[in-house]
């Protein structure tokens, strides 16, 4: 079963065991998170569902492995003619996580 997660503004293609690298989320390490912004699941038969049919009806759980720094972006400024140039670095904090199970409920399994 594989399910498309939407956190920190991007979307995912997950499925158990999966290993993915998202925005920064308040959890401590080894802390088990559920996702449930789910925008698709396909199932292994190859039904796919949807939309509206999922609001609040699945879930994929995910345990939080660590919080890393993500690599670094240069930020260049400069205006010609002017002798203006600033060169800054930003790294942005991300969270590592592992797809355990995607959940789903009983009412969206019967149709």
């Amino acid at each position: 079963m594989n399910a498309v997660v939407r956190t920190g503004g991007k979307q995912y293609i997950v499925k158990p065991g999966d290993v993915l690298k998202i925005e920064k989320i308040d959890a401590e390490p080894k802390a088990v998170v559920s996702l449930s912004d789910i925008v698709m699941i396909q199932h292994d038969d190859g039904r796919v569902v949807t939309g509206a049919d999922l609001t609040g009806e699945v879930s994929v759980t995910a345990e939080v492995l660590k919080h890393v720094r993500d690599k670094k972006v240069i930020v260049f400024k400069k205006k010609r003619r002017h002798n203006y140039r600033r060169k800054r670095g930003h790294r942005q904090w991300a969270t590592v996580l592992m797809v355990k199970d995607i959940l789903e409920s009983q009412v969206s399994q019967a149709s």
